[in-house]
């Protein structure tokens, strides 16, 4: 009996974790529950933080290796490519402009991702190891940038709804901006995992303080 298509070891669990995840933030955003799609999206993104770290302890094949920047890149484009997008569009109330804008967002994260791919590829093929750095800003900074932009606007410390659109359209443009950014070492993912805990708290906060 032929197993199935796929690999379904330890070293992929965090990237599925994350899809999952990023799958339950748009149904959350679609029904307009939009503490619970931000917080869908933190956790895909501490996912995508380790998921890297989690693969690296397992000596991989080159089909496991190259199926792991695939699956990788295609979670990363639902969790942080699509999932902002339909966050912002639905929060505009379907604007048609917001639309073009959140697609363009999309298309700038998938023209970066499916670009890392190319590049990681060819870096595997010629070295051994972890990269140092990456071409352009990485897709899953977006998971602590909208929702700070998602606390400032519901605390109404900011109180207009450009602050996402301006966000997008920053951030999609840095996604195929050609500078790079060191890859964050150990003491650095835990200042962003410090940092995602602390949106994630505020969020969880203001749900259950509204529900009273």
């Amino acid at each position: 009996m032929k197993k199935k298509i796929g690999f379904y070891d330890y070293t992929v669990i965090l990237t599925y974790l994350g899809f999952a995840l990023a799958f339950a933030g748009i149904l959350n955003t679609m029904n307009e529950r939009h503490w619970d799609a931000i917080l869908c999206l933190i956790m895909a993104g501490v996912c995508d933080m380790f998921d890297g770290a989690v693969a690296a302890t397992k000596k991989r094949s080159p089909q496991e290796k190259r199926f792991g920047i695939q699956i990788d890149s295609l979670s990363d484009l639902v969790s942080f490519g699509i999932l902002p997008a339909v966050f912002v569009y639905k929060f505009s109330d379907g604007e048609s402009l917001v639309g073009v804008l959140c697609m363009v967002y999309a298309l700038c994260a998938l023209i970066r991702l499916a670009y890392y791919n190319v590049l990681e590829e060819q870096r595997q093929n010629a070295e051994d190891g972890e990269r140092n750095s990456y071409l352009g800003l990485p897709v899953t900074v977006i998971a602590l940038l909208l929702p700070a932009a998602f606390l400032l606007y519901d605390e109404q410390i900011i109180k207009s709804r450009m602050i996402f659109y301006a966000l997008i359209a920053i951030v999609g443009a840095a996604f195929i901006s050609p500078f790079e950014v060191r890859k964050p070492k150990i003491i650095g993912k835990i200042i962003l995992l410090i940092v995602a805990a602390i949106e994630a708290i505020a969020l969880t906060a203001l749900a259950l303080w509204g529900s009273v």
